[in-house]
C-alpha cells in the first residue's frame, strides 16, 4: 500500500509507516499541480532578475549579496556543501526517512519553489531505500535542519555516503545500483531541499508514536502493583476524575479500573485508608503526561503539514514572502514539555518500585522480593538501575529550547535548539522503558510471592512476562532479565494483548 502525500493530511502514523515499515509514497496529481505552478512563478522572476532571499542572493549575514546569472546554479551547489558541515555518528536511518517524508510533504504545498525534479529525486530515494548519512550533531533548529539536511541533499547529487540494503556505501554508488540519475541543482532547489525542521520533526513524530505506546505499558504496570500491594482502589473512582475534568487523568483511572476487575488480591483486607501518593496520583501524573502528549501530537502533525521555508512563494499572488517559517520552535517547546512528563512519570515508577521492595513499606511482601533474604539479594540492585535511569532522566530534562546561542554573526540571533530537544526527548523515553521494565520485573515477583490470583487481565500479563523473565529464586545475574524485559515492553506485546482484552483500552 503506498502512502500518498497532499501536503495536508501526514500523519504521525504514516510517517512511522514510511519511515519504519518502508512503505512506498506517491503523491497527488493536484501536489504536482501546485508545485510545478510555483516553479513556474519563480521562474519568470528569476530570468526578470528580481532580487529574492535564497534564491538571487546570499543566505544569512550574506543577504545583502546579489548573485548574477552565472553564480545561481553554482551557489546552490556550494550552499549544500558549506552546510553539511556536522559532527558524529550518523543519525538513525528511520529518523532521516522520517525527515525525506516530511520533507516531500512540504514540498506538495507548492510554496517552496523548486523544480519537480528534486521532489521526484527525493521520491525515488525514499521508494528505494537509499537513506543519507546525516551527522547526528549540527543542527540548531534554525533555518531548519541546514546541516543534516544538507547531508541529504548530497546524497540526491550523488555525493556523501548513504545507506543501501544494510549497508554503508557511496551515495553515488547506492544510486547506480538503484537506477537513479544523480541531482543536478538549479536556482532555488538547494534552499528548497534543506530549509525546514524536517529532521527534528521527523524525530519527533517516532518518539511520540513510541511514547503512545509507553504510556499504555505505564498503566498496566502501575495496575501490576497496585495489585501487589492490595491497593485502595477508592482514588480511581471515576467520579473523583470527572469532578476535576482532566481527559488524561480520567482516562488513566478507566484503564486501571478494568485493568484490575475481577481481581483476587483486591478482594483481601488489610487496605490502608490511604495510599502514599506514588499509588494514590498515578492518574494525575500520568494523566498530566497524556494530556502533555496529545498537546504535542497536535503540533507536530501541524508541522508535518505545514510550509515550513523562507521565503515562502505564493503563485497566485506572484508574491515571495521572507520570514521564519523554518524556525523548531513550535515543536521544540511542546517536546520539552513530553520529555519533562515522561522523566516525571518515570520517577512515579521508581518509587513503586521501592514500595514493591521495601519491607517497611510493602504490605508484607519480603525484602527486595527474596523469599531467602540475606542469603539472597533479591532485586534490591535492580532498583539502584532503576534509580541510574530516572537520575539520567532528571539531567535530559533540562530544557534546550531556551538555550538559543546566536549564529551567522547575529543574523540568526535567536534559534529553537529543537533537534537537541527531540535528541534528548527520544533518549529519555528509552530510559523510561528501562524504568518501567524493572518496576514490572518486581510487579511480576510480588504478585507470584502472593500466590493470590490477580486480576484475569494482569494474570495473563504474568504470564507473557513469565516467557521472558522467569521467576527470581536463586540469585542470578539480573542485566539479562533488564534487558529481555525492556524489549518485551517495545515490542507492544503486552499492550496487544490487553488491547485485545479489553478493546476499551485507550
Amino acid at each position: 500500500m503506498t502512502v500518498v502525500l497532499d501536503g495536508s493530511s501526514l500523519s504521525i502514523e504514516d510517517v512511522v509507516d514510511v519511515a519504519r515499515n518502508h512503505k512506498d509514497i506517491g503523491i497527488s496529481e493536484e501536489s504536482w499541480d501546485r508545485i510545478n505552478k510555483c516553479r513556474e512563478m519563480i521562474q519568470v522572476k528569476i530570468d526578470s532578475h528580481e532580487i529574492m532571499y535564497g534564491v538571487t542572493t546570499g543566505i544569512g549575514e550574506f543577504s545583502e549579496v546579489v548573485l548574477d546569472a552565472e553564480q545561481l546554479e553554482d551557489f546552490q551547489k556550494f550552499l549544500i556543501y558549506s552546510h553539511a558541515a556536522g559532527i558524529g555518528g550518523p543519525l538513525d536511518e528511520e529518523v532521516v526517512r522520517a525527515a525525506m517524508c516530511g520533507r516531500i510533504n512540504v514540498h506538495c504545498n507548492g510554496n517552496s519553489g523548486g523544480r519537480s525534479e528534486i521532489t521526484e529525486k527525493l521520491i525515488q530515494c525514499l521508494n528505494a531505500g537509499i537513506t543519507p548519512v546525516c551527522a547526528e550533531i549540527g543542527s540548531v533548529g534554525a533555518c531548519g535542519d541546514l546541516s543534516p539536511m544538507s547531508q541529504m541533499a548530497m546524497t540526491l547529487m550523488g555525493e556523501g555516503e548513504a545507506f543501501y540494503e544494510g549497508k554503508l556505501m557511496p551515495s553515488l554508488d547506492a544510486l547506480k545500483m538503484c537506477g537513479i540519475e544523480p541531482l543536478v541543482l538549479q536556482a532555488r532547489d538547494g534552499l528548497a531541499l534543506i530549509n525546514g525542521s524536517n529532521m527534528l520533526t521527523g524525530m519527533a513524530a517516532l518518539t511520540l508514536h513510541d511514547a503512545a505506546l509507553w504510556v499504555k505499558t505505564h498503566d498496566i504496570a502501575a495496575a501490576m502493583t497496585l495489585e501487589a500491594l492490595n491497593g485502595n482502589m477508592i482514588p480511581y473512582d471515576s467520579k473523583l476524575h470527572e469532578l476535576r475534568g482532566f481527559q488524561g487523568s480520567m482516562d488513566v483511572a478507566t484503564n486501571l479500573r478494568m485493568l484490575i476487575e475481577g481481581s483476587k488480591i483486591m478482594e483481601q483486607s488489610g487496605k490502608k485508608v490511604q495510599d502514599a501518593y506514588s499509588l494514590r496520583s498515578t492518574p494525575q501524573v500520568a494523566g498530566s503526561l497524556r494530556d502533555a502528549m496529545n498537546y504535542a501530537r497536535s503540533q507536530v502533525e501541524i508541522e508535518l503539514n505545514g510550509v515550513g521555508d523562507n521565503p515562502i512563494f505564493i503563485p497566485d499572488e506572484s508574491r515571495v514572502i521572507t520570514g521564519a517559517n523554518f524556525q523548531g520552535s513550535p515543536v521544540a517547546l511542546p517536546m520539552e514539555m513530553v520529555g519533562t512528563g515522561l522523566s516525571m512519570v518515570a520517577v512515579l515508577s521508581e518509587r513503586r518500585l521501592n514500595r514493591l521492595t521495601n519491607p517497611a513499606l510493602s504490605s508484607g511482601l519480603p525484602p527486595f522480593l527474596t523469599e531467602k533474604p540475606g542469603l539472597h539479594s533479591g532485586l534490591m540492585v535492580a532498583q539502584y538501575t532503576a534509580c541510574a535511569l530516572v537520575a539520567e532522566t532528571r539531567i535530559l530534562s533540562h530544557p534546550a529550547a531556551n538555550q538559543s546561542i546566536p549564529a551567522a554573526a547575529d543574523q540568526e540571533d535567536f534559534v529553537s535548539m529543537g533537534m537537541t530537544t527531540t535528541q534528548k526527548t527520544k533518549k529519555i523515553l528509552d530510559n523510561c522503558f528501562g524504568v518501567l521494565a524493572i518496576e514490572m520485573i518486581a510487579a511480576a515477583q510480588a504478585l507470584d510471592i502472593r500466590g493470590i490470583a490477580p486480576s484475569p487481565v494482569i494474570s495473563a500479563v504474568r504470564e507473557v512476562i513469565r516467557e521472558s523473565v522467569p521467576y527470581l529464586d536463586d540469585d542470578r545475574p539480573l542485566f539479562t532479565d533488564n534487558d529481555s524485559m525492556k524489549e518485551l515492553l517495545k515490542s507492544g506485546r503486552l499492550v496487544e494483548l490487553v488491547e485485545n482484552l479489553i478493546p476499551e483500552y485507550r
